[in-house]
Order: structure tokens, then sequence, then C-alpha cells
């Protein structure tokens, strides 16, 4: 059975609750619960996993490498710093799709760079809950269209 990773970085346990204007009010556990639906109707497994901390994420990634077949990843802003966990991800040598609630490309200068980019197949933005969905959706496909 195809097994997926689900990585959510910093802050993003604060879901619901934290400027709920560019990131709504749905929370972590609510999005968990929705990619797992998701999954089931998509015939694969996932396993959903947070951290505040990078080398937790690092340490995740690195302990399912071997055993997953691809990874969606919001990385919150170790989207624009995490240097040791895009190296985990280039290492993990899997397809990877790199969710973000918000609109990344219309915010803060800052925001808009990814150092994780080069690492993914693609990026889906600004869709709020439904990115994590909507890439799970794409990632099953590529990897399914992979294997044929």
């Amino acid at each position: 059975m195809t097994s997926i990773l689900v990585l959510h970085g910093p802050n993003l346990n604060a879901l619901g609750r934290r400027d709920r204007h560019h990131y709504g009010v749905v929370t972590l556990e609510e999005i968990n619960r929705r990619i797992a639906e998701r999954a089931d109707t998509l015939g694969v497994s996932v396993e959903c996993f947070q951290s505040n901390h990078e080398g937790a994420l690092v340490d995740k990634l690195q302990e399912r490498s071997g055993s997953i077949d691809g990874v969606v990843i919001n990385a919150g802003a170790l989207t624009h710093y995490g240097l040791s966990l895009k190296d985990a991800l280039t290492d993990a040598a899997v397809p990877v799709v790199e969710v973000h609630l918000s609109n990344i490309h219309a915010r803060e200068e800052w925001r808009r760079r990814s150092v994780l980019a080069d690492t993914a197949l693609g990026q889906i933005a600004g869709l709020g809950w439904r990115g994590y969905t909507a890439a799970l959706e794409a990632l099953v496909g590529i990897i399914n269209d992979q294997s044929t």
C-alpha cells in the first residue's frame, strides 16, 4: 500500500486560534482528520506528524525513509530557512509536495522564498486546509503514474 508522510512545521499546532485571517479557523487535528479521510478514499496510508523543532521533523523523515512513497509538507517558517530539513527531504529520495495555507507569494517579501521549493514536485499555496487534500491527491496520482 502506498504510504505518505505528512509533515507540519512550527506553529501549525496553533491552527484555529493563530492569525485566523491568514490561516483560517480549522484546527490541525481537523486537518489531519480530513487528510486521513481522503487517504482512505484514495486507498493509501498516511501518517501526520507535527513539531515546532526542525530536528524532530528531520528525525521523523529519516526514521520513515525507505518505508514511505511520498511526503506532503507544510514546513511553516522552516520553509524559508530550514536547510537541514531540505537536506533530509532530498535524502529521502521520494516525491514531495509543499503546502502553505496562505498564499505566501502575496505576503511579506521574506515569506515568498522557499528553500524547500527545489526539492518539491510542486507547491500548493493559498487554498487553506484544502491545499493538504489537493496535495495528497496530486502526490498519489504522481506516484501511481510512476509505478505504471
